[in-house]
């Protein structure tokens, strides 16, 4: 249990989740679109979505060959808890920032 909630629950696949419940990606597209994600870790984090059974990889015979990745019905069922969390979090960067600001004032104060 504990290694399917780090899956779902890491930033990258929660992303890529998000992004692909609006519509199926091309690998290309995705690389472009995720600011600071490194093809390695592209690469990796689709594969174990495809792997748990969330993503499906479709590879179409074109030259040069292209790969689309789309949700699973189990994928799907993933976005809205995603989506649930991501609203969460955007109601409360507010408040999560203040208490960053603060707890890092008062560290610094205590250091």
């Amino acid at each position: 249990m504990r290694e399917l909630l780090s899956r779902v629950g890491d930033k990258w696949s929660m992303l890529i989740i998000m992004m692909l419940s609006q519509q199926p990606w091309r690998f290309n597209a995705l690389k472009r679109s995720i600011e600071g994600m490194s093809q390695r870790m592209l690469t990796l984090t689709l594969r174990n979505l495809e792997r748990d059974g969330f993503v499906v990889r479709t590879v179409y015979a074109s030259v040069p060959p292209s790969v689309e990745y789309a949700l699973t019905p189990l994928g799907e069922s993933l976005c809205e808890p995603v989506s649930a969390l991501g609203r969460w979090v955007q109601d409360n960067m507010g408040q999560i920032g203040t208490a960053r600001r603060r707890y890092d004032a008062a560290a610094k104060r205590n250091a």
